[in-house]
């Protein structure tokens, strides 16, 4: 098992959180049918996209906040309580902001 190296796994997250934004937005900008049965439903499908995209984009910025955390030295530094945050939580969610511990308070 090689050592895990955070910036090129941002770096993968970003590249792929950007393909995701950039067909989403491509799918968006397609023309809709003539059609009113047709368009409602292509309405439809529009606002789960929209919902897609908001959600690469928060991708989008979690990973750049990590990256700046990387720059900084304090990559890998729970931003609630200050402790490091597991190796394996890095490896599993390189962009995560919160130790386990914390990531559990702020959902439950």
């Amino acid at each position: 098992m090689s050592a895990f190296d955070p910036q090129a796994a941002l770096d993968i997250l970003l590249a792929e959180y950007g393909a995701r934004a950039s067909a989403i937005r491509q799918d968006l900008a397609r023309s809709h049918s003539p059609d009113f049965a047709e368009q409602a439903l292509q309405r439809q499908n529009d606002e789960v996209l929209e919902a897609l995209l908001a959600e690469a984009e928060k991708g989008l910025r979690q990973a750049g906040m990590a990256k700046l955390r990387l720059a900084e030295g304090t990559y890998g530094d729970c931003l609630r309580c200050g402790t490091a945050i597991n190796l394996a939580r890095l490896q599993v969610l390189p962009a995560t902001e919160y130790c386990l511990a914390c990531a559990d308070h702020a959902t439950g």
